[in-house]
């Protein structure tokens, strides 16, 4: 099999492309990733406003401020939940001193060790004064740029109005134009897909999870069911830690019987097996068409460059480049790379076996997009 110079080096050309744009993207980490969040945001108020047209009849004047209420509304109140439970969680950790204290040497004597040591101690030796610097940096950084995140935020709401002008002046042949909105348009429902059945299974999980902590009468039920919501938005990380910290609190709430925190660990390995390979794989379907190991390894390579946030990015993004990266013959093989059954289309994309995944437009799309009729 012979491979051509102009396939060659347009092969590693595309490679060296990746490359340069992972680095750019690691030393620019700082101003994109609010940026990122920002678009994040956008996207979601953006199909809130849409269900609201479409499902409860709304003015289209009035739907965009509904969401943009509803949006910090939701965001107050998880920011309230959060502060108000943590207060009692700091409170409730006094009385678990002792306990903590009879798990460590329960442990220690478990291992061997027979002078076991106590939390007082392990305290002393990790010194968390050296902490508290960072961790005061690291507040004053989220504080930061979640203000740079909403300034971003306030900025592309205020520049919707002009998006249709700008695509048509990018644009000014039709049927070039309704490509563009097409590949846009995929590209949107294919985020707001990912956050749906990211939303319908997460809130699955923190009831289950939930109802199972409320029997086992574990402290700030609520409080963990609420983080495991929060921590199921990062593919397969949130998962472990929705099913281990809770146990791990089990063991000390009841540190006179081991009972609880196994029956707390296994209800919880049901729950996300039951949620994670029934109920996901039948509400993804094709959808995204994203390989599951190319989900690890976009997890990886996003919480690499951006931390955290790229976590919870990882997946959107990819979805976004996968897409982008399918228009083009020398970056398409990386697509098909990215996608499960090596046709890489996104949700609703029909298949017609031409090298381009953008179908022709219609007629009616290319009226649409010709008069500028592009926020929906």
């Amino acid at each position: 099999m012979t491979v051509s110079s102009s396939a060659a080096t347009r092969n590693a050309v595309v490679f060296l492309a990746v490359i340069a744009g992972g680095a750019a993207l690691l030393w620019m980490r700082d101003i994109l990733t609010p940026l990122a969040l920002a678009v994040f945001l956008a996207v979601m108020i953006d199909s809130f406003s849409r269900v609201l047209i479409q499902k409860a009849r709304f003015p289209k004047h009035v739907a965009l401020p509904t969401a943009i209420v509803f949006l910090i509304l939701l965001f107050g109140l998880s920011v309230w939940l959060v502060a108000e439970n943590s207060a009692g969680f700091v409170d409730q950790l006094k009385t678990y001193a002792p306990r903590l204290n009879d798990v460590i040497a329960n442990l220690a004597h478990a291992v061997g060790i027979h002078v076991a040591p106590t939390m007082g101690d392990l305290i002393t030796q990790l010194n968390p004064q050296r902490f508290v610097g960072a961790a005061a940096q690291s507040l004053q950084n989220f504080a930061a740029s979640a203000v740079l995140v909403l300034i971003y935020l306030g900025f592309i709401i205020a520049s919707r109005r002009g998006f249709s002008r700008k695509i048509v002046a990018l644009f000014p042949q039709s049927i070039e134009r309704g490509r563009a909105m097409v590949l846009f348009h995929r590209i949107r429902d294919g985020i707001e897909q990912y956050l749906w059945i990211q939303t319908v299974t997460g809130l699955m999980i923190a009831v289950g999870a939930w109802l199972v902590m409320a029997l086992l009468r574990l402290d700030n039920a609520f409080f963990w069911a609420f983080l495991i919501f929060l921590a199921s938005y990062i593919p397969i990380v949130g998962g472990a830690i929705g099913c281990f910290l809770p146990p791990l609190f089990a063991l000390v709430q009841f540190p006179d019987s081991f009972v609880p925190a196994v029956v707390l660990f296994l209800a919880l390995q049901a729950i996300y097996f039951v949620v994670g390979n029934i109920v996901l794989p039948r509400m993804q379907g094709d959808s995204l068409n994203m390989d599951p190991t190319v989900v690890l390894l976009s997890l990886a390579l996003w919480g690499a460059l951006w931390g955290v946030p790229g976590m919870f990015l990882s997946t959107p993004l990819t979805v976004a480049f996968m897409v982008i990266l399918a228009q083009f013959d020398g970056s398409r093989w990386i697509a098909i790379l990215l996608s499960e059954d090596g046709d890489p289309q996104v949700a609703g994309a029909a298949s017609d076996g031409s090298s381009s995944a953008i179908p022709t437009p219609s007629t009616d799309t290319q009226q649409k997009v010709a008069d500028g009729d592009l926020k929906s």
